[in-house]
């Protein structure tokens, strides 16, 4: 290690305590006992370290403002979870800046770096369908910026997060669907880089080895876009075989909705011939024909939470607020007619 680049990172790795609480002994917060503020500041010196300019810019003052990153404002999931966050955020006298990627990777760079640019106290992120590598966030997170995650949990170490229980979630929705008599079920699948996508996957898998139906793997169709003419366009190849499939557990409602487009096109009747459950519970999931059987996700809880969390963070400014949790949040299955062959 050079001399002047050192890290916060490398503070900690030799001292095997957190990043959080080196930054704290540098910052002589307190809780931090003094012989650990010793320790820390006297490698700090030893090792030349200094502050870089993201550090510096990160809070210089109080700005009253927290910031929202989310991949799409007109996913009504989460404007729900939107609505949770301000209801906080202004109960507590706290100002909501939003911004979406579009699930674009540079666009979500982007907006990190206009939130830190605007001294904005915190972040509330839900990163992008791109995003496979998390050091913009890592950056944050090292300076012990206060940032919370919400839905899509990234794969970084204590991290602080809010999201649901997307594994019992699919495995309800699935097991509802062989309840109902279905037995060829397929699964039009998220991206593979979320987790709540693997979640969902997994718990298709357990519905289906637990009731005993055998798993093809070419009946777990990816999705990464998500839209209905993606889902449609899949689930007419798979609908069109001899060997057709009588049921899909779709990552998401339109990918659903989707599925029973192609089915009707078929001349397939929905659900006798053809049973659809969705993920979300999207508003326009209860007006289509018929009514689209989804699990629905608690978005307003989700926010209330994860902006509480946030809250937490950035006012106490302890050690205790800033331990990486994830708080997981329950999911329930709504019937309704796209599945329901028996009363």
């Amino acid at each position: 290690m050079k001399l002047g680049q050192a890290t916060i990172k490398d503070i900690a790795k030799a001292l095997n305590i957190s990043s959080s609480t080196v930054s704290r002994a540098l910052k002589d917060y307190p809780g931090i006992s003094k012989e650990t503020k010793e320790k820390v500041k006297e490698l700090a010196k030893e090792l030349n370290y200094r502050p870089n300019a993201v550090a510096l810019s990160l809070r210089k003052s109080k700005s009253s403002t927290i910031g929202v990153i989310i991949p799409e404002v007109v996913h009504f999931f989460f404007s729900t979870v939107i609505s949770g966050i301000e209801e906080v955020a202004y109960a507590n006298g706290y100002n909501v800046i939003l911004l979406q990627t579009n699930e674009s990777l540079e666009r979500e760079k982007a907006a990190v770096e206009t939130m830190i640019t605007n001294q904005i106290d915190g972040l509330l992120v839900s990163y992008s369908k791109e995003t496979t590598s998390f050091e913009h966030f890592q950056k944050l997170i090292d300076f012990n910026y206060p940032i919370v995650f919400f839905d899509r949990i990234p794969d970084l170490q204590n991290t602080i997060n809010v999201t649901v229980d997307d594994f019992s979630g699919a495995y309800s929705a699935v097991k509802h669907l062989i309840d109902q008599g279905y037995s060829k079920i397929v699964h039009l699948a998220g991206p593979k880089n979320l987790k709540i996508s693997k979640d969902r996957q997994d718990g298709y898998l357990k519905a289906l080895k637990e009731a005993n139906i055998s798993v093809r793997e070419d009946w777990i169709v990816p999705c990464p876009l998500g839209t209905s003419e993606e889902s449609e366009t899949f689930s007419l190849q798979l609908l069109k075989g001899k060997d057709r499939p009588d049921a899909v557990f779709a990552s998401n409602d339109i990918a659903a909705a989707g599925a029973i487009k192609a089915a009707k096109s078929l001349g397939l009747s929905v659900p006798e011939d053809f049973g659809a459950v969705g993920f979300s519970n999207w508003q326009f999931s209860s007006m289509i024909d018929p009514p689209l059987s989804t699990v629905s996700q608690p978005g307003f809880k989700i926010g209330e939470i994860a902006a509480g969390l946030l809250l937490d963070m950035i006012d106490n400014e302890s050690e205790e607020a800033f331990q990486g949790k994830t708080e997981v949040l329950e999911t329930r299955v709504i019937v309704r007619g796209s599945s329901l062959r028996k009363s």
